[in-house]
């Protein structure tokens, strides 16, 4: 006999995408259930810049998405925008000489797909950043880029959707009935009964479809963030420089830094971006750490006078082809998954919970799924 359902759909993951998915399906009219085995955003989000990006993104699927999410994002900050810290502070990208004219060609196809991108020459540079080092060739501006507290974003979109939160219970399988469908999931304190169960479980992701039976080859690629002591705003904007963007995109497992500068709200100047695969290692990296630093010093000389007064390290969900996996998995029927952002979960959130709310309730989805698809590794070598 199957059990009567707890809820409509059960979200496993409180951090923002988990918070998103959740905001969209109980707008949608779904019963929500939302569990994690931590706190609301104790994983990846809590461990993120609050980045709502379109500058990093070349023309296709994951700009598609970051323009959808961030008309989103601007929508739900008519409602929220000062309790998360929305700030649409926009980007500068700076490069050197010998980067310039790559910047301005990504730039260019950016143009085309909707971005908003306005070419900076060297003698204006100032006039958005004033303390900006010398010598750089030039920049593209994004007014489009805008920031939230990523933690204070999960929790206020969690609790303005309504959905039921379980924290502190871990997930230890997922329930399916005779015909294979999902059920629900087990937890150990007691299981969740419900149609359809979302995978929005970031870094873990890939755990949480092996509980399904299915293969989803999500990774934890580990960056660090330093934070300085709270500051009179001197950096206006997020800045970073152009290499920044091959980073992203790079498949490479050893350590990589690109230097990644932007105030906060509260005053302190967050400092990244460091990229490396070592599992879920949580131990400090010195050579990492000094890379930073070197790096937001080029960019900003003002910051070799100022402290650091913490770091931390946080797991972005990585995919082999930098795609998120997004929407219904075809192999288990119920299942859907919202995981896999890798360092761009945040902004990419309210996108990924508008069209996991579509396809739960048999919509039309506002994109093309077919890039997200999450069975798209199923061939590949386990």
């Amino acid at each position: 006999m199957i059990e009567s359902p707890t809820c409509d759909v059960v979200v496993v993951g409180a951090g923002m995408v988990g918070a998103a998915c959740a905001w969209y399906a109980a707008r949608a009219g779904l019963d929500v259930t939302v569990v994690d085995r931590g706190p609301v955003a104790g994983g990846t989000t809590g461990a993120g810049e609050g980045n709502l990006l379109v500058s990093d993104k070349e023309p296709g699927p994951e700009l598609e998405l970051a323009l959808l999410s961030g008309r989103l994002w601007s929508g739900l900050a008519e409602d929220l925008g000062r309790a998360v810290e929305y700030e649409p502070k926009g980007g500068v990208v700076v490069a050197t000489t010998g980067a310039l004219s790559g910047l301005e060609a990504f730039a260019a196809g950016q143009r085309a797909a909707g971005v908003e991108a306005v070419s900076v020459p060297a003698d204006r540079l100032h006039d958005l950043e004033p303390h900006l080092a010398p010598g750089l060739a030039g920049a593209v501006h994004y007014p489009q880029d805008a920031q939230v507290m990523p933690a204070l974003a999960a929790a206020h979109l969690l609790r303005a959707s309504g959905a039921r939160l379980l924290t502190g219970r871990t997930v230890t399988g997922v329930l399916r009935g005779p015909d294979g469908a999902v059920r629900g999931v087990r937890t150990d304190r007691g299981d969740l009964h419900a149609p359809a169960v979302v995978n929005a479980a970031g870094p873990w992701g890939g755990e949480v479809a092996a509980l399904a039976g299915v293969r989803l080859p999500v990774l934890p690629r580990r960056g660090y963030v330093l934070v300085t002591e709270p500051l009179p705003r001197r950096v206006r904007h997020k800045v970073y420089a152009a290499d920044y963007v091959a980073d992203v995109a790079s498949d490479s497992a050893d350590l990589q830094t690109s230097p990644v500068v932007e105030g906060t709200a509260a005053g302190p100047v967050l400092i990244g971006a460091s990229r490396e695969r070592v599992g879920f290692d949580r131990s400090v990296s010195l050579p990492a750490l000094r890379a930073l630093a070197a790096g937001a010093t080029r960019l900003f000389p003002f910051l070799a006078g100022v402290r650091a007064m913490r770091t931390y390290a946080g797991f972005r969900p990585y995919l082999p082809d930098h795609l998120p996996a997004i929407g219904p998995d075809p192999r288990v029927p119920g299942l859907l998954h919202a995981c896999g952002h890798e360092g761009a979960g945040i902004g990419l959130s309210t996108g990924t919970g508008h069209l996991i709310a579509q396809a739960l309730c048999g919509e039309r989805p506002a994109l093309d799924l077919t890039p997200f698809r999450p069975d798209r590794f199923a061939e590949e070598a386990a």
